[in-house]
């Protein structure tokens, strides 16, 4: 596999260098990168390679029956490896990147205790970083948020925006959107703090290695297409017909999965299934986008080429390599 530059995102292939020093504790080893990429397969691949178990890192895994349009792996298919934050919310309940933070990392310490590798798999890129660095989140106040938002109805955002600056002035030039703002205002009536303070940082909380898995675009985009034929094919709009009996249109978080909401549509006689096919591949696609400028912007990720021809056992023994500093 061509190495390129240092400069490479997930399109390209950096020099796989040795994990930095940093926190003492067991190591855990993190693959991420764009949907469609192969992540789940390189998981359980790395995990026999290393005696390890796998940790989700895909917000929407999180909900029991969301499988087809997640691509969530189905036991039989885990090769015998632990996986753990699979099917661990009912539809009606709202993702939370606080509570899955701690979730994973008592995961995480579970399995070092067993002495075995922690491997957290997943392209959600603040689910990702929540359990890996150094971030801190700060509550949150029902109560708080509505007066907020009342005010925000009543008044407009420039009242909103004057007590930002007021008590936050950097928060206050960096917002962009109503739910940034109110979120600003909130965390400072509950902490004290400027909303900026919890920014994250780039600092391991333990030692870690991030494995990225990069594809040209064009090869990503035809794969993407097929991905959601091949979903169709195993019942993708009978998986949501169930899930909507059970609450997914109400769902905060659920409700807006990549493809959901456009197979809701054609149960609803909105769309025909071709259209919420094309929607779906065009939402996917930028989502990756989105994917690709995240992961790409984090220095600390060992990028290798999910499209070389060399098969997810050779990936991962290269990711190993890039674990053992080879």
């Amino acid at each position: 596999m061509a190495a390129v530059d240092e400069q490479a995102g997930p399109d390209g292939v950096k020099d796989l260098r040795a994990p930095e020093p940093g926190p003492d504790g067991p190591p855990v080893v993190a693959v991420v990168g764009p949907t469609g990429t192969g992540k789940s397969d390189l998981g359980i691949a790395l995990a026999h390679r290393l005696d390890g178990e796998v940790v989700n890192a895909d917000a929407l895994q999180l909900y029991c029956g969301m499988d087809i349009g997640t691509a969530k792996l189905p036991p039989e298919e885990r090769g015998g490896v632990p996986h753990h934050l699979l099917d661990v919310l009912e539809i009606h309940e709202e993702a939370s990147v606080a509570a899955f933070q701690r979730e994973a990392r008592r995961a995480i310490a579970e399995i070092a205790g067993r002495g075995r590798v922690p491997i957290l798999v997943g392209g959600s890129g603040l689910y990702v970083r929540a359990v890996l660095d150094d971030i801190e989140f700060p509550g949150t106040d029902a109560g708080i948020r509505a007066r907020l938002e009342a005010e925000l109805a009543r008044d407009g955002r420039g009242p909103l925006l004057e007590q930002l600056a007021a008590v936050d002035p950097e928060s206050a030039a960096r917002v962009k959107d109503e739910r940034r703002l109110v979120r600003a205002l909130e965390v400072h009536e509950l902490t004290g703090r400027p909303f900026t303070s919890f920014m994250p940082r780039r600092r391991y909380v333990r030692p870690t290695v991030q494995v990225g898995l990069g594809m040209d675009r064009e090869v990503l985009t035809e794969r993407l297409a097929r991905r959601v034929d091949v979903m169709l094919e195993r019942g993708w709009l009978e998986e949501v017909r169930a899930l909507e009996a059970r609450g997914l249109r109400e769902s905060p978080t659920a409700g807006r999965a990549l493809g959901y909401p456009q197979l809701l549509a054609v149960l609803d006689g909105t769309l025909d299934l071709e259209q919420a096919r094309e929607q779906t591949v065009a939402a996917t696609r930028r989502f990756t986008k989105r994917q690709r400028t995240w992961f790409g912007a984090d220095p600390r990720v060992h990028w290798l080429d999910a499209a070389a021809p060399v098969g997810v056992a050779e990936l991962a023994d290269r990711a190993r390599a890039v674990l053992r500093g080879q």
